[in-house]
């Protein structure tokens, strides 16, 4: 446990260490140098910053679909607040540390180790902590939104002042600042597919229950008081559950 807390810090690093940092995010609000700033102004950077590691951590993953997958679920069952918040969140979470194992594991081996043994500087264990983490998201990256975020950045622009071509660079070589938006696009666009998907057959039940009260005259009865317990037994009956979590992990390999 402690070794994939290590490789977690480790694979936030470069978030941190970015333009996004504390000490730009105060020159940029002050407009002075961190140095120059007093004790708890820096310490209230640096708590601003690890307030976002939860944030960043999940925006990095597979959470966001898993969260929105389950998120249609439960409005397509129509079951309101069950299952709870609490459990939805909390499934989705061993789900994600399930998916995102192989990834953690070769940030730890190839960066997180290696720096603690003294065989890397900082900068090289950052270099190679960040690559495992920009490989899976490029892999789950759709090319057209990836596209507007490096054309958005003008990272093409900034290659061409530096005396290089952006074509020539490596896929990987990209930002994290384009590959993490980018990659959270390419994450909601899938998920409200599978959302989709996952709607159809509680809304022919719906459908096929209201039209049937309306043919019997039963304008009064709510559709929803049948419809509603139609649903929980269809999806008790085909183990809805094991089906969701087997296809949300099997979009991901």
């Amino acid at each position: 446990m402690k070794r994939k807390i290590l490789s977690l810090i480790l694979m936030l690093a470069p978030l941190f260490t970015s333009p996004l940092g504390a000490e730009d995010l105060l020159r940029t609000l002050t407009g002075q140098e961190p140095s120059q700033l007093s004790t708890p102004l820096r310490l209230l950077a640096l708590l601003t910053v690890l307030s976002l590691v939860p944030s960043i951590v999940l925006m990095t993953t597979c959470f966001p679909r898993i969260v929105i997958v389950f998120s249609f679920l439960r409005r397509a069952m129509g079951t309101q607040d069950l299952p709870p918040s609490q459990i939805m969140i909390g499934l989705a979470l061993f789900l994600t540390a399930a998916v995102m194992t192989p990834t953690w594991q070769r940030i730890y081996q190839e960066a997180l180790a290696p720096y603690m043994e003294g065989k890397l500087t900082e900068e090289q264990a950052f270099d190679k902590a960040v690559l495992p983490l920009k490989s899976f998201m490029l892999e789950k990256t759709l090319r057209k939104d990836l596209r507007l975020f490096v054309e958005l950045s003008r990272y093409e622009e900034q290659m061409a002042k530096a005396g290089s071509a952006a074509a020539e660079e490596s896929v990987t070589a990209l930002p994290l600042q384009v590959i993490i938006p980018a990659f959270l696009i390419s994450e909601l666009k899938v998920s409200f597919q599978m959302g989709f998907v996952l709607y159809l057959p509680f809304l022919i039940i719906d459908l096929v229950v209201s039209t049937t009260l309306i043919s019997m005259g039963m304008l009064v009865l709510p559709p929803f008081m049948i419809s509603f317990p139609l649903k929980v037994l269809v999806f008790v009956l085909v183990d809805g559950w094991n089906l969701i979590v087997e296809q949300l992990v099997k979009s991901f390999l």
